[in-house]
């Protein structure tokens, strides 16, 4: 039995009182309903509201599906958007982080869940993170069916707030795509980046705070903060007409170490930095570090955000097929016989050394 002394009457406390708006909860649900119903799709509904959400793989078009899940979140590139305010752009990068990498396996992204947590909900930055999310889920053709917001007083600092996302998507058993039919002799093809996308901000930041550099020159907080670049739908046709052997997503490790995730164990590519145009925001960044050539290549993207592995008889079509869909595409290397794992080259004069270099990363 619980006794409750109490020597002075008290006014009952509320969940209020502890810093948990059940209201402002309710009001965002209300207010980002439309913005979940802007991703209907075939399968899903978008509607809000229920404790789950539902989808029909059958109404999709899907016979023989294969089901593949990922989540991720944007990291400390939230750091920099709450910092300048900016928090327009963050759920397309949620979004990109998951739905890029299903693609990766030849996995069409059917519907996305987020997750939104904060010390005290602003409806106005919630809201736009929503908005932004739904604009990631158009992009990538999936459906937001739900999400989770969660207020939890003392856990963040005033005006923090962390986001996670979650995909499912679902490929044709045929379509599966595992890297198993890579060999040795086949060409690699980079699609270029928007920019720094959401791997490496915590470098970023410390070579914000130790090399003096301003956000609002040049307008560098923008070009930081550009959002993810979404593979999806120039990839998907060319999957489904076989044309790609294996695709790495370029996230965290970067060129040098996701590669090697997609190779079977006696291939090695061997990638030529000087075959695309290397954007100034990685050059501001190697410079303001410094961060050697190898390192920069094993934590960015450094211009390319995703990079398909094809058969040479098939690379100047597919190539064609990528640029028509609105991509920049790049041959960029080769697999060699070798030990599994990247080797990146460069020219000294792309990084303004003294002599030409190269870094090898072994999985």
């Amino acid at each position: 039995m619980w006794l409750v002394a109490a020597s002075m009457p008290r006014e009952p406390l509320t969940y209020a009182d502890a810093g948990v708006s059940i209201d402002a909860g309710n009001a965002l649900v209300r207010a980002i309903g439309p913005l979940a119903r802007s991703t209907a799709r075939p399968g899903a509904d978008a509607e809000l509201g229920g404790f789950g959400g539902l989808f029909d793989l059958k109404a999709a078009g899907y016979s023989d599906p294969i089901l593949v899940a990922a989540n991720d979140g944007v990291g400390t590139k939230l750091k920099l958007a709450i910092e300048l305010g900016r928090h327009d752009g963050v759920g397309i990068d949620l979004v990109a982080m998951c739905a890029n990498d299903l693609i990766v396996q030849g996995a069409e992204p059917l519907f996305f869940l987020d997750y939104f947590a904060s010390g005290k909900l602003d409806l106005v930055v919630a809201e736009k993170v929503v908005e932004s999310i739904a604009e990631g889920c158009r992009q990538a053709g999936c459906a937001l069916i739900g999400g989770e917001t969660a207020e939890m007083p003392g856990m963040y600092s005033q005006g923090d707030y962390d986001l996670a996302g979650f995909c499912v998507g679902a490929v044709e058993r045929e379509h599966v795509l595992t890297g198993s039919r890579i060999t040795p002799g086949d060409v690699i093809l980079g699609l270029a980046s928007s920019g720094v996308h959401s791997n490496g901000f915590s470098l970023v930041r410390r070579i914000l705070a130790d090399g003096g550099l301003k956000l609002d020159e040049k307008d560098l907080g923008k070009r930081l903060l550009e959002p993810t670049r979404i593979y999806v739908r120039s990839l998907l046709p060319v999957i489904r007409s076989g044309g790609i052997k294996g695709l790495s997503h370029i996230t965290g490790g970067g060129i040098l170490e996701n590669i090697p995730r997609v190779l079977p164990e006696d291939c090695h590519a061997v990638v030529d930095s000087s075959s695309w145009p290397m954007p100034e925001i990685f050059q501001l960044l190697h410079a303001a570090g410094p961060v050697a050539p190898g390192e920069m290549f094993r934590t960015f993207n450094c211009g390319i955000g995703m990079a398909a592995i094809v058969a040479e008889a098939d690379s100047d079509a597919v190539t064609a097929e990528l640029v028509a869909s609105g991509e920049a595409a790049y041959r960029i290397g080769r697999i060699e016989a070798g030990r599994r794992g990247c080797t990146v080259t460069g020219r000294a004069d792309q990084w303004g050394l003294a002599e030409d270099w190269h870094a090898t990363h072994h999985a």
